[in-house]
């Protein structure tokens, strides 16, 4: 169920999610938390999918705060218009998409304070472009956890300094979320005999994977191994990371994806076999970060301190 209330007010929204609580019965209810997704217009029904799957496992309060960048200025009239979609159009959360301009646009923390659950945590989000400092913003400062992604933003590797200079307890951002497969991978591998040192260790990946650069950042503080890590321009066969090379007294480890999902791991007196590596979903990268309220310790000492133990990319390789 879609109800759409034009040049409306929070109170009205508000009034509208109590009666559709007392018409619908638990519509409404047994919601987890809130998620509050902050986007262009054009950007919120690719994110809104995401959020619909991800409540499945999560349920919760979806609100989208779309506005258009330069609409609050005085001179627009003010108008708030509003969508509420439950039922099958929202998944198992109830879906508030909030609309602003002009005056409206400028303060998004008290759109969105009204429509908050109580006593829940709220986690904000933003798919798209993100603020220079996510945790000191208007709808981050109301947030537990704060997420972002640094792959859409229009220099993914430059938007790992903004997040290394930013960074505050509580954010998180998917391009780390995306290297959860392959840090299992890795983990494992290393795990098995000979238990020797990693010497060397080189990652590969598109220009626009800013998960290569935070890949290798954690391989260099956990295996303290001389590292080197290669971009490349990105094409439609290779996107994201492409491999990773480990080098020991043994022999090579070579975990590569040199096809769409699929990478091939190469050991020293094993077979050669196939390991399962997509490229993460929206959706499990949004699960995946509402698993957890507190703040990802790890990844807060990857961004702060790995980052500084490689060095910017100079002549597409760089050794560390």
């Amino acid at each position: 169920m879609i109800i759409d209330l034009p040049d409306t007010t929070t109170s009205a929204i508000s009034k509208s999610l109590v009666k559709i609580r007392e018409e619908g019965g638990v519509v409404a209810l047994g919601r987890v938390l809130t998620l509050v997704i902050a986007t262009a217009p054009g950007g919120e029904e690719e994110a809104i999918e995401a959020a619909n799957d991800a409540s499945r496992e999560h349920p919760m309060r979806v609100i989208v705060v779309s506005t258009e960048p330069g609409t609050e200025d005085t001179a627009i009239p003010a108008r708030l218009d509003a969508e509420i979609r439950v039922g099958g159009d929202a998944g198992a959360s109830d879906v508030i998409i909030l609309r602003a301009c002009g005056a409206a646009a400028r303060d998004e923390e008290s759109l969105v304070m009204g429509l908050l659950l109580p006593d829940a945590p709220v986690v904000t989000w933003w798919p798209g472009l993100a603020p220079q400092i996510p945790g000191r913003s208007a709808l981050g400062r109301i947030a537990q956890r704060r997420i972002t992604d640094a792959s859409s933003q229009p220099d993914p590797q430059g938007a790992l300094a903004y997040l290394q200079e930013s960074y505050l307890p509580g954010d998180a951002d998917f391009a780390w979320t995306r290297l959860t497969l392959w840090r299992a991978q890795l983990a494992a591998v290393l795990d098995q005999p000979p238990y020797e040192p990693v010497t060397h260790v080189r990652v590969t990946g598109s220009v626009d994977s800013p998960s290569t650069t935070l890949l290798a950042a954690w391989l260099r503080m956990q295996l303290g191994a001389e590292t080197a890590y290669e971009l490349a321009p990105a094409d439609a066969e290779h996107q994201g990371i492409h491999g990773v090379v480990l080098e020991r007294a043994s022999g090579r480890i070579e975990l590569i994806r040199d096809q769409p999902g699929v990478a091939r791991l190469r050991q020293p007196g094993q077979p050669d076999h196939d390991v399962a590596l997509p490229r993460r979903s929206l959706r499990d990268c949004l699960a995946d970060e509402l698993r957890r309220l507190d703040p990802d310790e790890l990844w807060g000492d990857v961004i702060t301190q790995g980052i500084d133990l490689i060095a910017p990319p100079a002549d597409a390789v760089v050794r560390a």
